[in-house]
């Protein structure tokens, strides 16, 4: 996993100035009778708006009321990773596999690189989420 703030400082670049967008990632250690392990948490917000937050909207979604213990600290990093890679050609439209949280939705719609016909056509039937991130951006 490369080092956190080089990732964010990436994203930070392709990210319309438009949209109040931030992005964090924090690791907690875990110390238990069972061992140790790093806990990650990343969240999102827009505005004063917390839009993404890992693990915390997630864990009630898999039946699962105790934090993860297989944790993705990199699996995340690296899916922004490969999102910020990607030809801007080829975004709109693209399905990021590994992409098990919807985070590259929330990255579409504040990638300044992507134009607003593209992405309210790609965003037709969406979710509250990126559509109230869409219309922050091009008011």
């Amino acid at each position: 996993m490369a080092v956190w703030s080089k990732l964010q400082k990436s994203l930070y670049l392709i990210v319309s100035d438009k949209v109040d967008f931030q992005i964090h990632c924090s690791v907690y250690r875990m110390n238990s009778q069972r061992g140790s392990i790093d806990l990650p948490r990343y969240w999102i917000t827009i505005g004063k708006e917390i839009v993404f937050d890992y693990p915390k909207q997630f864990i009630n979604a898999e039946g699962n009321e105790h934090y993860p213990y297989q944790n993705q600290i990199s699996d995340i990093s690296d899916c922004i990773r490969e999102y910020i890679d990607c030809p801007v050609g080829l975004l709109p439209q693209k399905k990021f596999e590994n992409d098990l949280w919807g985070i590259t939705d929330i990255l579409k719609a504040v990638d300044k690189r992507l134009g607003k016909g593209k992405l309210y056509d790609y965003f037709a039937s969406s979710d509250a989420v990126i559509k109230n991130i869409l219309n922050k951006r091009f008011e």
